[in-house]
């Protein structure tokens, strides 16, 4: 059973990333303020949820929530700052777009890059523990997973309609067979000695 909140008394915004580990593709991050006494029996950690029961909460979250903002950071800045320091970026951009500001971020996993002067408690497997953070990992999912579906439609051979740019067998199979192209992430060493970038 998730908690509703950490602080009773303080306003709370869940703070969660998707995509870290790609190959490709954009990393996402939401921020969402949910109501204290939200509950929905679904609600959970993005990962341990099917497709369809993502799907499902998106739209309630949305409709929900107090607040709630979706940003990204694209392949090219992650390989310019790492993607560490994007995953911090995008939760950043997604905080600057909240409607209403929290006075407690609540993060999944052990380290961020403080925002402002508003306190951050960080919290291992937090997407698991807390209704804020769950329903953030929901939204950076389910936004993430709509972006790649369209870049699959440009680069179908990769297969990101399923993978979402995780490097699955296919989709390394596809980079030995046809290179890399512009949405890969070029920092993450990806490439074979004989590989080809296609840029276009």
């Amino acid at each position: 059973m998730l908690a509703s909140f950490l602080y009773k008394d303080l306003s709370e915004a869940g703070l969660d990333e998707a995509g870290r580990g790609c190959y490709a593709g954009p990393v996402f991050a939401a921020a969402v303020i949910l109501p204290k006494d939200f509950k929905h029996p679904l609600l959970n950690d993005s990962k341990q949820l099917k497709e369809t029961e993502r799907d499902l909460l998106r739209p309630i979250i949305e409709k929900e929530s107090i607040a709630f903002a979706v940003a990204s950071v694209d392949n090219e800045e992650i390989d310019s700052i790492n993607i560490l320091q994007a995953s911090y970026k995008a939760m950043h951009i997604a905080l600057d777009n909240l409607s209403a500001m929290p006075e407690m971020l609540l993060i999944d996993g052990n380290r961020f890059k403080p925002y402002k002067k508003v306190k951050h408690e960080c919290i291992i497997k937090g997407d698991g523990k807390y209704a804020s953070i769950a329903a953030a990992s929901i939204l950076a999912k389910t936004y993430r997973d709509e972006w790649m579906r369209k870049l699959h439609d440009e680069f179908p051979y990769y297969g990101w309609n399923n993978n979402k740019g995780y490097g699955t067998l296919l989709h390394r199979q596809a980079i030995e067979e046809y290179g890399i192209c512009k949405y890969h992430r070029k920092s993450f060493n990806i490439q074979s000695a004989q590989m080809q970038i296609f840029c276009e």
